[in-house]
């Protein structure tokens, strides 16, 4: 069984069990439209690829359900820095994973590693770094990968070599989902971290600093969103 239907095969149980309910919350997900994601990504898998031109197609499962979700976040984000965030990181994450592909050997034998995997955490962790908010990582982890095919398939195109690429599709599946699970992973157990941190300030009532560059635009509303309900609880017992 290929890696990516495993991890989302984990994910899905970790969402059905309510483990990461708190991550989709942020997000503006529900647990349900998050296992009908999962499932619609491996079963769209399966379904024969969409043509784009002469030499490129995209896969269902492995592009097409993903970017509508990472466009679907794109619109759902409430401040214009962060649609600016997600861009920037998915056409960074995107360079650098082309980049990659020139620059390391392209046989699984040459590396310890399979090469799809080493793309897939590249991109989750430049979306991460970048993106910053949970939202803006996933955006930035499934369109950094897709942006890196679709260079691909137009470079091929343009130089006329052989071969056709699948957007999404065959090993390019792993990669987008390594990406996008790395992306969100990090971005919820550091991001947790840091509020946590953050939150310490709280015991000597204080607010803390929230334009601190080491903060996201969710963590900034999570901790904003804190002390609206501690102020609202000292008023109720007053």
């Amino acid at each position: 069984m290929p890696l990516a239907y495993i991890i989302l095969s984990i994910t899905g149980l970790f969402v059905l069990f309510g483990f990461a309910h708190r991550a989709l919350d942020r997000m503006k997900m529900t647990d349900t439209w998050a296992l009908i994601i999962i499932m619609g990504m491996i079963v769209g898998t399966f379904l024969p690829d969409i043509p784009l031109g002469r030499k490129i197609s995209i896969n269902i499962g492995g592009a097409v359900i993903p970017a509508a979700v990472a466009v679907y976040l794109f619109i759902r984000a409430e401040r214009g820095i962060e649609r600016i965030n997600a861009v920037v990181a998915s056409i960074l994450a995107g360079t650098v994973v082309y980049l990659a592909g020139k620059l390391l050997p392209s046989e699984p034998e040459a590396m310890f590693i399979e090469p799809n995997y080493v793309y897939g955490i590249i991109s989750g962790l430049i979306a991460y770094l970048f993106g910053r908010s949970r939202r803006c990582a996933f955006i930035a982890g499934v369109m950094g990968v897709i942006l890196s095919d679709l260079a691909e398939g137009l470079t091929n195109i343009i130089l006329a070599r052989p071969g056709t690429i699948s957007v999404g599709g065959a090993g390019a599946f792993d990669t987008v989902v390594i990406s996008m699970i790395v992306a969100v992973f990090f971005s919820e157990i550091l991001g947790e971290t840091r509020e946590k941190i953050q939150g310490g300030t709280s015991k000597k009532g204080t607010e803390p600093h929230l334009t601190s560059s080491l903060l996201s635009e969710d963590d900034i509303e999570a901790i904003r969103e804190k002390y609206r309900k501690k102020d609202s609880d000292d008023s109720d017992e007053k």
